[in-house]
């Protein structure tokens, strides 16, 4: 190698290793070329402190280590994923894997100290290592060995909802923070709570609506699942249902938002769950445990919240409510909003929703691609009724079975879902992207919601 350059000069001149094909001997390569990157990122400043020349430095390295890691993914990543997962006996989560992989591969992902250090600092401020790390989930979603095993893997039950299983048995009740739990008849219905964010999304809304949907999905007695917004504390909802805005966009900007404990685990895991069920190793005749599912759209479905919406069986909507996907808007991707409302609306409508940010109010005809019913909003306790006591007939879950498998197979999904992990990556870090959550951070004001799209 040649010599590094003082912090301060504006070029890298460490040559990147031509890999050989020797998984070891690629490995070792990489360790050492990404040990030598981040000495020099450690002699700089921290990044709001660099001056041009460093900043453009610091890009160059960092640049250059993400071309050696996705090289050497696109060569060994069915080996390194064996290597993982104990050769595709060992089911890890998205978390547990990214970190297996930073230890067993040094240099190849994030460790877990480096992503703590980066949790400290507001969005604009972080180096972007998530990047890095959806360069792993893009390279292993996409092989045609390790995709399918971590996508299987992401269907079991956490640890949290099995160690909750008894009280919800013996309760019917779950109060898990920012979501409801309630078993009323045969239908659980999981209400969001976050009221003072409009049900905005964050990480533990994730966390918690996974629990609650395995939760519902683990109870024998549960026949039906409904999802419903509870009642606000913000002040201009105040005592009002709504349904979900979104991304909390506050959180993106102080840095709060993880690209695999929220964006990746929410499309993997609750979302995915809702359309496949969950995995129940010893069930018969098929390993999966699937449900039939109810929405219940009050006020606004914005961003992730419309995103449920394309995961269920039945959306019930109040007729003054509207839906919402302005995620291009924002400058990021809306989750598998453009796999499924493609499907679902064609590719023309898709455009409009996504890309121009039209907002579909229930009563117009286009958002009969969604909303199922549009009531009155004094009848939504009667219409969400009726729906759960139609889809609790045993023929439903065999024949949704079907149409999902034929809708969305898992292998298109999974193709989706490995670009996905890469794009969304990128667009978090993208200039526009910081611009425009900074500035709406700036203008956040009280009366406003305390979140947006996703």
């Amino acid at each position: 190698m040649t010599a590094r350059p003082l912090p301060g000069a504006e070029r890298w001149s460490v040559p990147a290793p031509v890999l050989s094909g020797s998984l070891l001997t690629d490995a070792e390569a990489l360790r050492a070329y990404t040990a030598e990157a981040e000495k020099l990122l450690g002699e700089l400043p921290a990044k709001p402190g660099r001056d041009a020349g460093q900043q453009q430095l610091a890009a160059e390295v960092i640049a250059d280590q993400r071309r050696l890691r996705s090289a050497f993914l696109e060569l060994h990543v069915e080996r390194v994923y064996l290597a993982l997962t104990g050769g595709l006996r060992e089911q890890r989560s998205l978390s547990e894997l990214v970190f297996a992989a930073a230890e067993a591969f040094p240099g190849l992902t994030p460790t877990e100290a480096q992503m703590a250090a980066e949790r400290e600092c507001g969005q604009s401020d972080k180096e972007g290592r998530e990047i890095d790390q959806g360069i792993f989930f893009h390279w292993v979603l996409r092989s045609p060995q390790a995709g399918p095993h971590l996508m299987r893997a992401m269907l079991r039950p956490t640890q949290r909802a099995r160690s909750l299983l008894g009280e919800f048995s013996r309760t019917g009740s779950l109060d898990l923070g920012t979501v409801r739990l309630e078993l009323i008849d045969r239908a659980a219905h999981i209400t969001l709570c976050n009221g003072r964010f409009l049900n905005a999304e964050d990480n533990q809304l994730v966390d918690d609506l996974e629990t609650a949907v395995d939760l519902a999905l683990l109870d024998d007695r549960v026949k039906v699942g409904v999802l419903r917004g509870g009642k606000m504390t913000h002040p201009r909802y105040q005592g009002r249902r709504v349904f979900c805005a979104g991304i909390n966009l506050v959180d993106l900007h102080q840095g709060r938002i993880s690209l695999v404990d929220f964006l990746l685990r929410r499309e993997l895991g609750y979302l995915h769950k809702l359309i496949r069920g969950v995995q129940v190793d010893d069930a018969w005749p098929r390993p999966l445990v699937e449900k039939p599912w109810v929405a219940a759209v009050d006020t606004f479905a914005i961003g992730g919240g419309m995103q449920m919406l394309f995961a269920v069986d039945h959306v019930v909507a109040a007729a003054d409510s509207y839906v919402s996907l302005p995620a291009a808007q924002e400058g990021i991707v809306p989750g598998m909003a453009n796999l499924r409302l493609t499907a679902l609306a064609g590719g023309r409508l898709s455009r409009q929703v996504i890309l121009s940010g039209r907002k579909l109010w229930a009563g117009e005809p286009d958002a009969g691609v969604v909303c199922d019913e549009v009531v009155d909003p004094k009848l939504m306790d009667a219409s969400v009724d009726a729906a759960v006591d139609r889809l609790a007939s045993p023929a439903v879950v065999p024949n949704r079975h079907m149409i999902n498998l034929s809708e969305e197979p898992m292998d298109r999904l999974r193709a989706y879902a490995a670009e996905f992990a890469l794009e969304q990556a990128l667009r978090l870090y993208s200039p526009d992207v910081i611009d425009k959550v900074d500035r709406f951070s700036a203008g956040a004001s009280s009366d406003r919601r305390n979140g947006s799209v996703s």
